[in-house]
């Protein structure tokens, strides 16, 4: 596609075989929604002076990658992968394995987020599954910095679907495992929680909103690569 950007549709994914763990194994498929997606994008002129910086996550992360990628234009090359798959889907890790070997670039900083999809994937299996989702990520930058977002609130509980409860218990969990090793938080949540007026819908922000967040996540990342 043009402006090298990578998008996928995909609809009515089979599940997928199990994960090699014992916790709780019986539930290791794929739980698909009814619209399952990729979005990828690859700047259209990478500058080989600069760093390469990756953003992760779902729609949310699409809507403020545009921002991030304004603000960093001259000083590194920003690329994307976005997806509806949760941690705890197998699948997640072999799409981030996938996207690293297209790309086969080495990446200064990540910027990750996941947990605003798979709410048939329990709390107890988004944690017994965020091991794994870390080793994928690492496995893509072994060389890089991380900083992890945190999951921003909705406007309005869906059932089924997402809920602030669910939402602070995820962060909450992912927030345990940002120590070992130290991975700064780029607490969306909160920055968001002061911007309830910037919904465009339940669940996304609007462009005012989105800007907002792509701002604050440009400052994190010019301080990791500060400190390269």
């Amino acid at each position: 596609m043009k402006s090298g950007i990578r998008a996928a549709l995909c609809f009515g994914f089979l599940a997928c075989g199990a994960l090699g763990s014992r916790v709780l194994a019986q539930d290791h498929i794929s739980k698909p929604e009814e619209v399952e997606w990729t979005w990828e994008v690859h700047p259209a002129h990478v500058n080989p002076k600069v760093p390469n910086v990756l953003l992760v996550g779902d729609s949310i992360t699409r809507n403020y990658y545009p921002e991030v990628q304004k603000e960093l234009a001259n000083e590194a090359n920003v690329y994307l992968f976005v997806a509806s798959t949760s941690v705890g889907d197998p699948r997640l890790p072999r799409e981030l394995a996938a996207f690293a070997a297209m790309e086969a670039v080495s990446f200064r900083v990540v910027h990750f987020n996941n947990g605003m999809h798979g709410w048939t994937y329990s709390e107890q299996e988004y944690q017994a599954a965020f091991p794994a989702y870390l080793r994928a990520l690492h496995k893509l930058a072994p060389k890089a910095s991380f900083i992890w977002a945190s999951i921003t609130p909705v406007k309005e509980d869906e059932q089924p679907g997402p809920t602030n409860a669910r939402i602070d218990a995820r962060n909450k969990i992912a927030v345990s495992f940002m120590s070992r090793p130290a991975i700064p938080l780029d607490d969306q949540h909160e920055l968001m929680a002061h911007h309830a007026d910037q919904y465009e819908d339940h669940v996304h922000f609007n462009p005012a909103g989105s800007a907002i967040q792509g701002r604050q996540v440009t400052e994190f990342i010019r301080s990791e690569l500060a400190k390269k």
